[in-house]
């Protein structure tokens, strides 16, 4: 399963075009996509009206939404959070430790554009697609 971060999917819907996007165009029916609940939450707060929201709602249901994350995997977070941390490298955002942390416990591969990520693909093996 490829996760699809927020990062990839808002280009995306705004029709960018970069190597991820591109991707992620060629892939829609070929491989098996998903998002969590966390990235579908920053995918629509950032939507300014009603109309649009439901219209994007309704394309991401045809893929896995992955429901919300529990407590292991928030004590595994916080595990992954204080490695990066004493090897220099801080995660800026919880969201991204939560989502990065998902994908290497569910051992799912992520596509992303967001150099937040990167820390955890070079210290915590997680698996990343590089288009």
């Amino acid at each position: 399963m490829v996760i699809v971060d927020t990062s990839v999917w808002v280009d995306y819907f705004n029709g960018l075009e970069n190597p991820e996007t591109n991707w992620l165009e060629a892939r829609l029916d070929q491989d098996r996509l998903g998002l969590t609940t966390i990235i579908l939450t920053e995918i629509l707060k950032g939507i300014g009206d009603e109309k649009t929201a439901s219209l994007v709602v309704a394309e991401l249901r045809q893929f896995a939404i992955f429901e919300g994350m529990g407590q292991s995997l928030a004590i595994q977070a916080a595990a992954n959070y204080r490695a990066l941390r004493k090897r220099g490298k801080t995660p800026r955002k919880t969201i991204d430790v939560l989502i990065a942390t998902f994908c290497i416990e569910e051992q799912h591969l992520l596509l992303h554009r967001d150099r937040d990520f990167d820390p955890f693909e070079e210290l915590l093996g997680l698996n990343v697609i590089h288009p």
